[in-house]
């Protein structure tokens, strides 16, 4: 690994019983950018997604080879506590699942099992990572309400602020906007846009004119294999394989 990267994913196969899901992914994802894995439903981006916080795990049926190295450390073959190599990453799913508590401990929950039990201090926090996902001037005057009383896009911003409370070095967003109206996509793309300054951005979405706007770093993936890879702007303007080609013109999706 060099300095610019911060996964390298090396030799990547996972199977489910004889079925072959990842076939031999080798991936670079570069450091304090966006990179979007876009391809269409079923390609293996969530699978992907999945192994590089091991949540994988949770399946005793996959079967998995090859290495995923973070911080110089092959994640899939490590006697490390899963759960720290998971703080590491604030995951972003399809649809938001806030904790059954108010919006305050929706926070506080991941700062508290961090340690963190001061009530002055655990104020600070909650307000900084609300701001971060650019929520608190929503929420501010309704922090014991239930977070179920949140729309779906302020749900989601809330999701993130809770991803950001374990202090995480990678953002994993697996199709974040694809439950929400316009509006509330917009404000979460542009978030990611701010984050990248200090946080590795790993998108996975099937929409192109989402990955066109927000990707710094492309993979294209088409039946569980990278198809191609490189710069945003080297992938939209001059990709090199057909089949990337013919997806980005919207032939299938």
């Amino acid at each position: 690994m060099n300095d610019t990267t911060k996964i390298a994913i090396k030799d990547l196969n996972l199977y489910i019983g004889k079925k072959h899901i990842l076939n031999n992914i080798n991936l670079d994802i570069p450091d304090k950018k966006i990179t979007v894995i876009l391809g269409p439903s079923g390609c293996g981006k969530t699978t992907l997604l999945k192994s590089m916080n091991r949540l994988i795990d949770l399946y005793p049926e996959m079967k998995v080879t090859g290495s995923i190295m973070i911080d110089n450390e092959d994640i899939l073959h490590t006697r490390r506590d899963i759960t720290k190599i998971r703080k590491k990453m604030g995951l972003l799913s399809q649809r938001p699942y806030p904790l059954p508590m108010n919006i305050f401990n929706n926070i506080a929950f991941g700062l508290r099992i961090s340690g963190r039990h001061n009530k002055h201090a655990l104020k600070q926090r909650v307000e900084h990572y609300l701001k971060q996902a650019n929520l608190w001037e929503e929420v501010k005057d309704r922090l014991r309400d239930p977070a179920s009383s949140l729309s779906i896009g302020q749900q989601q911003r809330l999701c993130l602020a809770r991803g950001l409370s374990v202090d995480p070095e990678i953002i994993l967003a697996d199709e974040p906007t694809s439950a929400l109206d316009p509006i509330s996509s917009m404000a979460i793309e542009q978030k990611f846009s701010e984050l990248k300054q200090n946080y590795s951005v790993i998108l996975v979405t099937h929409i192109i004119q989402q990955a066109q706007r927000l990707a710094d770093y492309v993979v294209f993936m088409y039946m569980g294999e990278i198809i191609e890879q490189g710069p945003a702007d080297e992938i939209f303007q001059n990709p090199k394989n057909d089949i990337t080609r013919q997806y980005l013109k919207g032939a299938f999706n």
